[in-house]
């Protein structure tokens, strides 16, 4: 009866021990998938952050993760930065991937409106162009089998905003125009057109550098031309303030009369440059102050006037055809000069 009892009591032990041995390898496994899952789960980044990179190993946000294994060789994911210090692009770009012929001659491959597209493309040397408004970087990338993931394209880029001032209050809309040249003073070649005939408060966004800007109020010489830098990363306002008058012309026979149709203008500075040329019986223009001298073409004949304007005028110039008398005589008088068509330059008679 002792002998059945010890032989009970020593297969529960041993039953007792491959349990407690049975339940400490499920436990070892359990931590080892466990590990594994969690390492499986931490993302590949793709590309820059919108923000600054964390400590490595540090779980980020928005990123994406990038199945190798499907995407080798099949392309390349792009990304543009404003500045160097990782300020990603999320909209307004346009990127334009070319692939040089033998002919030398570039060939337009894809062209993607998204902020970070991928481009599948097969192995080979491409010309990329990012463009954000008027800034934009072209560089040459090479896609491989085993080649980077992403390509980061650095525009260093900013942004002007132009407001303008006329006799104190914001210039209405139509009024003013503006064009942003490029500072290429020490290419010998003066500046390039960046863009012409933008309007005041648009944000252009910009390459970082200095710019020569000409803005024009009204068609014909009240400008003003002002250099502005653009900082990378940056918003750059700029408030210009323009002078000047509007003046009407009008070719009559008498003071206060019915203006004559199909005239042709010449208006000149004091000093005979030309600022304008028009054709029409009541034409009006926007002129910085100082002293003029108007000419009238008309019936073969030229009729001229002198006149001033100033800051904030809204004035009307007329041109007498002739002053005359009560008894039909022309009288000195007047300020109207008259001169023969035979008298004018071949080339303005042709005009």
């Amino acid at each position: 009866m002792t002998e059945v009892l010890r032989r009970q009591c020593g297969l529960r032990l041993q039953r007792l021990s491959m349990g407690i041995f049975a339940a400490a390898m499920t436990a070892v496994l359990l931590s080892f998938v466990v590990a594994t899952a969690s390492y499986a789960e931490e993302p590949i980044p793709d590309g820059p952050a919108p923000a600054p990179w964390g400590p490595v190993g540090d779980k980020r946000k928005n990123t994406t993760t990038v199945e190798r294994g499907k995407t080798k060789g099949t392309g390349v994911k792009l990304v543009a930065l404003l500045t160097g210090d990782g300020q990603q692009i999320e909209q307004g770009l346009v990127w334009r991937v070319f692939q040089t012929a033998r002919a030398g001659k570039s060939k337009l491959v894809t062209e993607s409106h998204e902020a970070s597209p991928f481009v599948k493309l097969p192995p080979g040397d491409y010309l990329v162009n990012a463009a954000f408004g008027r800034a934009n970087l072209t560089r040459k990338i090479e896609v491989k089998v085993d080649g980077p993931p992403f390509e980061a394209f650095v525009l260093n880029a900013g942004g002007l905003r132009l407001s303008v001032l006329i006799g104190g209050a914001p210039a209405p809309p139509g009024a003013v125009t503006y064009s942003i040249f490029s500072d290429d003073r020490d290419a010998g070649e003066g500046n390039a057109a960046i863009i012409t005939g933008a309007k005041p408060n648009l944000i252009i966004r910009l390459n970082s550098g200095i710019y020569r800007v000409v803005s024009v109020y009204g068609d014909a010489n009240a400008k003003i031309e002002s250099d502005v830098t653009v900082e990378a990363g940056k918003l750059t306002e700029t408030t210009l303030t323009h002078t000047g008058g509007k003046a009407t012309f009008r070719l009559v026979t008498r003071a206060g009369g019915e203006a004559m149709p199909d005239t042709r203008w010449t208006i000149q500075t004091e000093g005979g440059e030309t600022v304008k040329e028009s054709v029409g019986a009541l034409p009006t223009h926007v002129l910085a102050p100082g002293k003029y001298h108007v000419t009238a073409s008309s019936g073969g004949h030229l009729f001229q006037n002198n006149f001033e304007i100033k800051d904030g005028d809204n004035i009307s110039v007329e041109v007498l055809m002739a002053n005359i008398n009560d008894n039909g005589n022309r009288v000195s008088g007047g300020a109207t000069t008259i001169v023969p068509t035979s008298d004018v330059p071949t080339d303005f008679r042709n005009q």
